[in-house]
């Protein structure tokens, strides 16, 4: 048995090789030629896995350690008798960490507490769920749209998208791409959505590149529509527009899901996946050497400030979005390098916070966030 591996795709050399013989190229690498006599690939959101890719090979199973499976084309490998699995939810507590940075950045740098906001929420699946949750815990009012999700459970909880873009102060998108149909989200952000924000408003897009149409945004921008934008994923990834990355309040290299324990989740689901379709003995596997983080224990004294302050600080010290935005605006031409070499960040139970002259209210609000508390 042969399975070719994206070789960016962590925790995996040596996992597999008692099953099969094990290629690991760069994304960009694996081509029809490359897995022709391959039984399985292993990729990530870079690989087109589509007719171009697979006819004539031997794939029958493809793993994608990714949230997202706009990559592969569904339609092909169901025809075509070919397996594949992603892994939904793999990095949703990840980007929860990264719109958390996000909301308490934009907070301090624009002078507003995040409780006197709303944040509209487009999209409420794993991601969106988390954001959700989030956002209650900061005291922000929240407001819905998933026009799935409403049509299955009724109107109660959901809003219409022009509702949501009129109240909200903060609108974040977390959907999936697709370029027909129902639910069409392509280009969804277009000239008319912009035209129905609040002005003044904030945009975050941590989904798709492809759902937002750049021009219409770089134009609200321009002309002050939108007060900023944060943007982690980019219409032509990895070639991205200079203009609107420097534009955009915080720009990021599609990093958002890229915590550890993301990265972990989503291979341990891929290799979950080919240990049952192909019988091997990994139906439990999950990595166990995934590196600390470098601010593992956090301390912050409570003295004289409010639970946002405090919370505030918490967030910033286990990950700080502005240094990914620094790094991306020196260099966009090192959008892949900046992806491949992402420096180790680990999500909010990865950290143990000692809160000095704290109150009870702090104590709980850090816990349910999901840190660990350092007993006094």
């Amino acid at each position: 048995m042969k399975i070719v591996v994206d070789n960016k795709i962590p925790f995996l050399k040596g996992v597999l090789e008692p099953w099969a013989t094990i290629r690991y190229l760069p994304g960009k690498e694996i081509t029809r030629e490359e897995i022709i006599d391959a039984d399985a690939i292993v990729v990530r959101t870079r690989t087109e896995c589509n007719q171009n890719l697979l006819e004539g090979t031997r794939v029958k199973f493809i793993a994608s350690a990714t949230i997202g499976y706009d990559h592969i084309d569904t339609k092909y490998c169901h025809e075509n008798q070919i397996t594949w699995t992603n892994a939904p939810g793999c990095n949703a507590s990840s980007v929860r960490q990264y719109v958390a940075s996000a909301l308490i950045t934009l907070s301090q740098q624009f002078g507003f507490k995040p409780a006197d906001k709303t944040l509209g929420i487009i999209g409420v699946g794993n991601v969106g769920a988390k954001i959700e949750s989030l956002a209650l815990d900061l005291g922000m009012k929240v407001l819905l749209n998933d026009p799935p999700r409403e049509r299955n459970e009724g109107g109660g909880k959901f809003v219409s998208i022009s509702t949501l873009l009129e109240q909200s102060d903060i609108t974040t998108l977390h959907v999936p791409l697709n370029n027909t149909g129902l639910d069409k989200t392509y280009r969804m952000v277009d000239q008319t959505f912009l035209t129905k924000m609040k002005e003044g408003g904030f945009l975050i897009n941590t989904s798709r590149g492809k759902v937002i149409d750049e021009i219409a945004l770089k134009e609200a921008v321009r002309m002050h529509t939108l007060k900023g934008t944060v943007l982690d994923v980019w219409d032509n990834e990895p070639k991205l527009d200079s203009e609107l990355l420097h534009m955009a309040f915080i720009g990021t290299p599609h990093i958002a899901g890229y915590s550890q324990d993301g990265k972990a989740n989503g291979t341990s689901i891929a290799v979950q996946s080919l240990s049952w379709y192909f019988n091997f003995d990994l139906h439990d596997w999950y990595p166990e050497d995934i590196p600390l983080p470098a601010t593992q224990s956090i301390t912050i004294d409570c003295n004289g400030k409010d639970l946002e302050t405090i919370i505030g600080e918490v967030f910033l010290q286990s990950y700080s979005i502005e240094e990914d935005d620094k790094r991306l605006k020196q260099d966009p031409d090192k959008f892949e390098e900046l992806r491949g070499n992402y420096p180790v960040r680990r999500e909010f139970p990865a950290h143990t916070v000692k809160l000095l002259s704290s109150r009870d209210e702090i104590v709980t609000l850090v816990k349910k966030c999901g840190f660990k508390i350092e007993e006094q």
